[in-house]
């Protein structure tokens, strides 16, 4: 199953914003930064992966309903969606 591009620029945005966090919470801890603004940023960065992951879901499942031929079982998104649970 391959994704749509118009569903995949604002996953790929999210994820470079993660991916800006993620940095972000490696300088933190670098620069000896309070632990409780580390787990703040840290609890952001998990949050962004994880609706980026979410709305990958969605458009597969989408296009899994729409398509007709689908290319991954009822089964196999479900494992995928549990994945991120």
């Amino acid at each position: 199953m391959q994704l749509e591009t118009d569903d995949t620029a604002p996953i790929i945005n999210r994820l470079k914003r993660a991916q800006g966090q993620l940095a972000a919470v490696t300088r933190m801890l670098e620069e000896g930064r309070d632990c409780k603004d580390i787990v703040t940023q840290l609890a952001a960065v998990s949050k962004a992966i994880d609706r980026a992951g979410f709305a990958i879901i969605a458009s597969g499942l989408e296009q899994c309903l729409t398509s007709e031929n689908p290319s991954m079982d009822r089964k196999e998104m479900q494992k995928l969606f549990m994945s991120l649970a």
